[in-house]
């Protein structure tokens, strides 16, 4: 079925069936490859798209039920977001497979609440998934990106192993 679609601003075809996840569509049909798959079941957030504006597991959405809304990817923040330059000044990215989800759902917060309180965030975030456990520094982000005060992130650290005998 030729399906026209508002990815990040442009008019886009695509030939799908209507009941084929928009996680397919973005990433084959597309080739929009930084929305990633995650565990096809939205319970992770990786595959997380704002459609107008609202934060989306697009592993779960069909094609078909997306119509006229406007659909933003990782891709359409453009590189430049605050979110993406928070992102990078703390540090977050580990092996950043979870991160075009996690920054597309604190898009979505900040978007709906410009200066959140850490029980806001916890509420946003919650269900995305970071399998490096990168989530102070998450948070911290968000934070920053929000333009709120500087969050000292403390790591745990490393244990010394004992001298051998």
């Amino acid at each position: 079925m030729a399906l026209t679609l508002d990815v990040n601003g442009q008019a886009r075809n695509v030939n799908a069936a209507p009941d084929t996840p928009l996680l397919w569509v973005i990433r084959d049909e597309l080739g929009l490859t930084g929305t990633k798959y995650g565990c096809g079941i939205a319970a992770c957030g990786a595959c997380t798209v704002l459609i107008d504006g609202q934060a989306m597991r697009a592993c779960q959405t069909p094609v078909g039920a997306v119509g006229q809304a406007k659909i933003t990817t990782i891709e359409g923040l453009g590189g430049t977001h605050p979110l993406q330059q928070a992102w990078v000044k703390n540090d977050v990215p580990q092996c950043g497979y979870c991160q075009s989800g996690q920054i597309m759902g604190a898009a979505a917060l900040l978007a709906q609440n410009p200066r959140p309180d850490d029980a806001a965030i916890s509420a946003a975030m919650d269900g995305h998934i970071c399998r490096c456990g990168a989530y102070q520094r998450i948070r911290a982000a968000i934070k920053d990106a929000a333009g709120m005060p500087a969050v000292t992130v403390a790591e745990p650290a490393l244990p010394v192993p004992a001298p051998k005998a």
